[in-house]
């Protein structure tokens, strides 16, 4: 079994070096991560228009930079990405009302400004990052779910020892993503994703039913993985080798603490 490092919403202690992917030793050059972000979508259960979460890109986005890390942001197919509604500070629903985070990303025109005309994956160059993060929200369960390009290009990173990212919705992809012997990228390996506790919450605080499938319920049927979850909407993120996972909204600077604990400074 890889090492495991568990984050509950504080900063991790060192790990030690993983047996079976490696990731070069930190040096003195910039790190660099590249974000993406789902596509903007319409959801087929809700009729919602559908995208990215803020805090899922912003908060692993500023604990990067902070981290002193070069970010760019892309998504699978290019373009202006849009926000689900209930992930804007703004929203007249009041559900990331305290995300001020996201906020002044959001009102900065510099940083706004990096939400249009986003690159599409097919034109990054791997070889010049050193992780990927992808950043979750409701689009991911219609858009990136059956996106074979993107589970090819998550699946190439994670074979180029790269850390491998994922949080919330977007860990669906790893219900898919196969590597180049045909094994799921999953295969013996410890991860989370978004809980069904936390789908029924959703489910009963919007009054119907929002995902076409639950993340946890595909996982557990796969044969050979191990499939974890922690408290309701608590921060929560696992690493196992170079792959890395986040549970919910929540998660994603627990998640971003362990690719930099795993990059360095």
């Amino acid at each position: 079994m890889s090492l495991l490092q568990f984050v509950f919403g504080r900063r991790p202690r060192p790990l030690a070096s993983n047996t079976e992917t490696k990731v070069s030793e930190p040096s003195t050059s910039t790190r660099r991560v590249l974000m993406i972000a789902a596509n903007p979508a319409t959801s087929p259960t809700t009729g919602w228009p559908i995208g990215f979460w803020w805090a899922e890109l912003t908060h692993p986005y500023w604990a990067f930079k902070e981290a002193g890390y070069a970010v760019d942001i892309a998504s699978p197919s290019g373009g202006d990405l849009q926000a689900d509604g209930y992930s804007d500070p703004e929203d007249a629903s009041g559900y990331s009302a305290q995300d001020v985070l996201s906020l002044g990303f959001k009102r900065s025109p510099a940083h706004a400004a990096l939400l249009k005309g986003t690159p599409p994956i097919a034109k990054a160059d791997l070889a010049g990052y050193d992780a990927i993060f992808v950043a979750g929200g409701q689009s991911p369960m219609v858009t990136m779910i059956d996106d074979a390009a993107l589970h090819a290009f998550v699946a190439r990173a994670y074979e180029m020892g790269k850390i491998t990212a994922l949080v919330c919705h977007a860990t669906c992809v790893l219900l898919k993503a196969r590597l180049s012997n045909g094994d799921l990228l999953v295969k013996n390996k410890t991860w989370t994703g978004f809980a069904n506790s936390e789908e029924a919450f959703a489910d009963s605080f919007v009054g119907k039913k929002i995902q076409p499938f639950w993340i946890e319920d595909e996982a557990r049927r796969i044969e050979n993985t191990n499939f974890i979850v922690h408290e309701r909407f608590k921060p929560f993120a696992v690493r196992d080798g170079n792959l890395i996972t986040g549970q919910q909204q929540h998660s994603g600077a627990a998640a971003a603490a362990l690719v930099i604990e795993a990059l360095g400074r």
